[in-house]
């Protein structure tokens, strides 16, 4: 968004340091300029902002159609920095030891408490954020996809603007046979935040989950999963003001349209049953 550029310039210094052959970085304006970056850095400005998805599609785009310029993507928020010099190389490694691997999770960090929130740990037994295993899903803002997801199963939804949209992509990736792994040696320093900070997060996490639901669970789960959610979300108590904007949220996930539907197969769901995350919760 462009008003982050000592921490993008940290950010893109991090990648610059990894190890191993360099990687190309491209960082997008999504409805900002681009503040100045390093020599051999491409940029991309767009007029508007399209949302988190839609200027991640963007990225994927300059690196050739679907991304197939390269290889591997990486996603990294603009206020983030690799802790290590290894990471690059680390996915290079995991990427080529496992051919059905499509999708890798970093372990988000504070940088100056260590500490990993609870919430950045993309499975439901999150209490030992150190522990390496099979996922779900992943984190949108530190995470590696392989090319090859990409061009089977399609990009990001650019629809969804905020929320969800990673969700969205580890489903359709499991859904075509690829596994996710949450790798904790892996690590983005970020600092601690709350995802409520953004004014549209009520709305956009509501209306989205059941636009994901929709999409992408076979029908007799689309009430379960939601009406879970539904539970989960009274249960924490929100404000007055929040939960009027979830509701609001949740009505206009049911009346607006959600994108092609392509529910997964039964298989997948015994799939993320047997990874600790049935497609209910």
């Amino acid at each position: 968004m462009g008003n982050r550029p000592q921490e993008l310039r940290a950010l893109l210094d991090s990648v610059a340091k990894q190890d191993g052959d360099p990687v190309e970085v491209v960082v997008v304006g999504n409805g900002a300029p681009v503040p100045d970056v390093p020599g051999g850095v491409r940029t991309v400005e767009l007029p508007e902002n399209l949302g988190i998805p839609g200027g991640r599609n963007v990225g994927i785009e300059a690196f050739g159609p679907g991304g197939t310029d390269v290889d591997i993507l990486l996603f990294l928020d603009d206020d983030g920095l690799l802790a290590n010099t290894d990471t690059a190389q680390l996915c290079r490694e995991a990427f080529a030891a496992d051919p059905r691997l499509g999708i890798i999770s970093f372990r988000i960090a504070d940088p100056d408490t260590g500490v990993t929130q609870r919430r950045h740990v993309p499975r439901l037994r999150a209490s030992d954020p150190m522990r390496s295993s099979r996922v779900t899903t992943f984190l949108g803002g530190a995470n590696a996809v392989r090319t090859k997801v990409i061009a089977e199963v399609g990009p990001l939804p650019g629809e969804f603007f905020y929320a969800h949209e990673e969700t969205d992509l580890a489903w359709r990736a499991l859904n075509a046979g690829w596994m996710i792994d949450y790798r904790s040696d892996m690590v983005l320093l970020h600092p601690t935040t709350a995802p409520s900070r953004h004014a549209v997060y009520h709305r956009m996490v509501a209306r989205n989950r059941v636009w994901l639901a929709r999409r992408n669970l076979p029908a007799p789960l689309v009430p379960v999963y939601l009406g879970v959610w539904l539970l989960l979300t009274l249960a924490r108590r929100p404000s007055g003001p929040a939960l009027k904007a979830w509701f609001g949220g949740f009505k206009e996930g049911w009346t607006t349209p959600c994108g092609p539907r392509t529910p997964m197969k039964w298989r997948t769901v015994w799939r993320l049953t047997r990874l600790g995350r049935p497609p209910v919760i």
